[in-house]
Order: structure tokens, then C-alpha cells, then sequence
């Protein structure tokens, strides 16, 4: 999006799932970003991005856990609603958490519904593409639930995986992905996210789908990129993976900031006449 496109998000009307999928149809790459309560929210929505995911990666960059497998439905919740309340424009996609949808396509759609209905989220996200998950992929998007599906590295399988590793890199490993983004595609997914994959992979996967592929440690042949919002500020500046682009130092900042109020205090600088009744 454009400067002048971002500057006039506020007042412009809600991205859908059609506007995403016309994005690859007429070349426009796609942005999106992380947020996980109302400030941040709002302040990615005023940036002009198009989607904001509420990510389960909320256990490691808000929580401090090592892995999201401990993430519950209810706290994805409550911090998707929060963000909820600070959008106005981007669309709103929650993760469903470790275990809410590969039991049953029946659990899926009761804790989907959950989401969406006390969030006012707009579509969720499901990793993985076994035929449990699109089954349930299937059965959420019948529901009239929109779903982003998610393949390569898949945090919730970190322990399965062996780790932070990227996926796809022997010719019957990239077949398998390849086979299931076309089962997540038939089964109705609006859009792919691809996550630590081979860039030459990523972009045979990209021009074998109709529905636009979203990268994060993918390549730049994905029809757009998502990055976590505490790493492309630098506010986890203790996460540096190759992937990562870092657009400003705010860690430093923040630690400047907070240094300087505690030395005004100190020295009686803060507060002034002016910040008194």
C-alpha cells in the first residue's frame, strides 16, 4: 500500500476475503503484521496493513513461553478481542490453538464459533494440512468461517519437527507441501500462509495456487509477508533469525526512555510546575 493508501486506512472500508484474493489476481502484494491487544492494533490498522494476525506466538513475544503448545482457545479470546476493539479497516485473523481443531471437525466448528462470536474476528487460521485439518478446514468454511491455512514450519509441531527448522528442502518433503496446499486450497482456505520454506519452493507453491501465498522466512515470490510486530520494531531484540528484517530499534528506546524518567525522578527534574494541579 501505498503512503497515501496507508495515511486514509482509518476512514476506508473493512478488507475481505475478496479483496485478499484479488491482491495475487492483480499483482499487489499483501502485508501483514502481528498485534495482541487494542494499542497495537490500532496502530497496525493506522499503518495500512491488510491483514493483523492474533498469533499464537502471543506464548513467546507476550508470555515468555518457548514454545506456543501451551496457548488456550480463551486466552486466544481475549487477546483477539482486544485487538478487535482497535481495528477499524484490517482484517482480523485469530489462531486457533494446539488441539481446538484436530480432534473433531465438530470441536473445530464449536471453538471456531467461539472465536469469531466473542472476538469479532474475522476469519482463523489452522496449521498443518493432514485430513483431519482439512476436514475441519472444510467444515469451518461451509460454516461460513473463513480460513487461512499455514504450512512449512508449523510452531505448534515444533517437538514433532525437531525444532525451529526450515521445512521442504528434500524434493519428497517439498512434493508433500506442494500436495497440501492444494488439499488446504480445495478445502476452501482464502489464503496460505508459508513459514521457513525454500524460497524456489515457496514460489512453485505460490504459482501452482489460486489463493495468495503469505510468507514469513519464505522468499520474495510469495504473493505477500508477515512478520511478527515485536520483531520488525525490534522490541524483541533478542530474536534474530536470518528471515528477520528489523525496521527501527525501539528496545533501545524504550530502555532510554524509561533510563531518563528514572533519572529526572532522581534528580527532582520530573515532575515539573507544568505537570502539577
Amino acid at each position: 500500500m501505498s503512503a497515501a493508501g496507508a495515511s486514509g486506512a482509518a476512514g476506508a472500508r473493512r478488507v475481505t476475503v475478496r479483496d485478499v484474493a484479488s491482491r495475487k489476481a492483480k499483482g499487489e502484494k499483501i502485508v501483514m503484521v502481528t498485534a495482541y491487544d487494542a494499542l497495537f492494533g490500532r496502530l497496525m490498522d493506522e499503518s495500512g496493513v491488510d491483514l493483523i494476525l492474533v498469533g499464537d506466538s502471543l506464548a513467546n513475544v507476550v508470555a515468555g513461553l518457548d514454545s506456543t503448545v501451551p496457548v488456550t482457545l480463551d486466552q486466544m479470546i481475549y487477546h483477539a478481542t482486544l485487538v478487535c476493539r482497535g481495528v477499524k479497516r484490517a482484517m482480523v485473523v485469530v489462531d486457533m490453538p494446539f488441539m481446538t481443531y484436530q480432534v473433531s471437525e465438530e470441536r473445530a466448528l464449536t471453538n471456531a464459533a467461539r472465536v469469531m462470536q466473542e472476538s469479532s474476528a474475522h476469519a482463523v487460521k489452522l496449521e498443518g494440512a493432514s485430513d483431519d485439518v482439512a476436514r475441519a478446514a472444510r467444515r469451518l468454511v461451509a460454516a461460513g468461517v473463513p480460513v487461512m491455512a499455514h504450512l512449512g514450519f508449523t510452531p505448534q509441531s515444533l517437538h514433532a519437527l525437531g525444532g525451529f527448522r526450515v521445512q521442504g528442502r528434500e524434493p519428497e518433503a517439498a512434493r508433500a507441501l506442494a500436495e497440501g496446499a492444494r488439499r488446504m486450497e480445495d478445502a476452501g482456505a482464502f489464503a496460505l500462509v508459508l513459514e521457513l520454506v525454500p524460497s524456489t519452493v515457496a514460489a512453485e507453491v505460490t504459482a501452482s495456487l489460486r489463493i495468495p501465498t503469505i510468507g514469513i522466512g519464505a522468499g520474495a515470490q510469495c504473493d505477500g509477508q508477515v512478520l511478527v510486530t515485536p520483531d520488525l520494531l525490534g522490541l524483541n531484540d533478542t530474536f534474530a533469525p536470518k528471515f528477520l528484517k528489523r525496521y527501527s530499534s525501539m528496545a533501545d528506546d524504550v530502555r532510554a526512555a524509561v533510563r531518563a524518567f528514572g533519572d529526572d525522578v532522581r534528580g527532582g527534574a520530573y515532575p515539573a510546575p507544568e505537570h502539577g494541579f
